[in-house]
């Protein structure tokens, strides 16, 4: 059984100070700016159902979840049940994988609707909190599972009194003309910051991921965004909203940008730090990439205090995890840690 009695922060930053660190982010960062804006309880009550059918809806009361990754996974699989009871060309099953396709969609429009309108909105106290949490990890990668413009709002803030983080995205200019900047594959040794699920600012044009920036056109992200997604047809994000860890891994297999992300996570040695990681099914992949990979020390951060839920759920994930990596590499063992995130303060609230 791993040790996870929890440590503050800075102890946990004291016992990593001779090696690489790196740093991956969940909706626990986020919320840690604004719950109210980045819970889920938050995203169901703005979202528009109006374009889908009123199951859709009726759904989530049926789960007693306001949890749209929860939904989208009972809608996938009572899908492939119908096709089993009533035969693939069904169409109740048509109707559900529909359902569940828009569901996809209305969750892209509702995170970009209930956005904060402009990185003015952040106080700079909180940048600067940022930018100190996130210099903690200057040696190593960050990886982030948040579809938000929060890392990249912090990255972009040019104020000289801010500490001085290297955040490279990998993204450059292609035509100067052009609204957008392009990911460039060539330059993934100089890459540190990766988007594993994708974010609302990134595009997938086929034959190539843009990103759209304020610089080129002096229009608002969060405009650009929603304005993008009301075009015929629309465009949306670069979005990997799966129901499961199986079915995210397939999705980001499929795309060469998020595939490299996800293939950096599964090569990157020394400590990997988690912030706002819940671990949920939907995270399968997640822990596997860590669990088959490099890391020789996980350290967790738990919200709610020690012996509180989440503590106790990881203290069973932690085993499973040196399983895996015993299994996969027995001469590589896997440490796991755990840290309490009230002493992180990554805002500096």
């Amino acid at each position: 059984m791993p040790d996870l009695d929890l440590i503050s922060f800075a102890d946990a930053l004291e016992a990593t100070a001779t090696g690489k660190r790196h740093l991956l982010l969940g909706n626990g960062f986020s919320m840690a700016l604004d719950a109210k804006k980045f819970s889920y309880q938050s995203l169901f009550e703005h979202a528009d159902f109006a374009s889908l059918s009123p199951h859709v809806r009726e759904a989530f009361d049926a789960l007693s979840t306001t949890d749209f990754e929860r939904v989208m996974r009972r809608l996938h699989d009572a899908a492939k049940l119908i096709d089993v009871y009533q035969g693939a060309d069904s169409e109740l099953a048509a109707s559900v994988r529909s359902d569940y396709a828009g569901l996809r969609d209305v969750l892209a429009k509702t995170l970009a609707g209930n956005h904060p309108e402009r990185p003015g909105d952040v106080p700079l106290s909180a940048y600067r909190a940022c930018r100190e949490f996130l210099s903690k990890f200057a040696s190593g990668k960050i990886f982030t599972l948040n579809y938000d413009l929060l890392l990249y709002w912090t990255r972009m803030q040019d104020d000289p009194k801010l500490p001085t983080v290297n955040l490279d995205d990998g993204f450059r200019e292609d035509d100067p003309e052009d609204a957008w900047v392009v990911w460039d594959s060539t330059l993934a040794p100089s890459q540190t910051v990766y988007y594993l699920h994708g974010a609302l600012h990134l595009v997938d044009a086929g034959h190539e991921v843009q990103k759209l920036t304020w610089s080129r056109t002096r229009l608002a992200l969060v405009d650009q965004i929603r304005a993008a997604m009301d075009e015929d047809p629309p465009k949306f994000p670069l979005f990997v909203a799966e129901d499961s860890g199986e079915n995210k891994r397939a999705r980001i297999i499929h795309s060469g940008y998020l595939h490299k992300g996800f293939r950096s996570l599964n090569s990157v040695g020394g400590a990997i730090f988690t912030y706002g990681v819940s671990f949920g099914s939907s995270d399968d992949h997640i822990v596997d990439a860590i669990a088959r990979g490099k890391v020789s020390d996980l350290w967790v951060g738990i919200h709610g205090g020690p012996g509180g839920a989440a503590h106790q759920r990881f203290t069973t994930l932690a085993t499973e995890i040196q399983e895996t990596r015993r299994d996969h590499h027995p001469k590589r063992p896997l440490r796991v840690h755990a840290f309490d995130t009230s002493t992180a303060s990554p805002w500096g609230n």
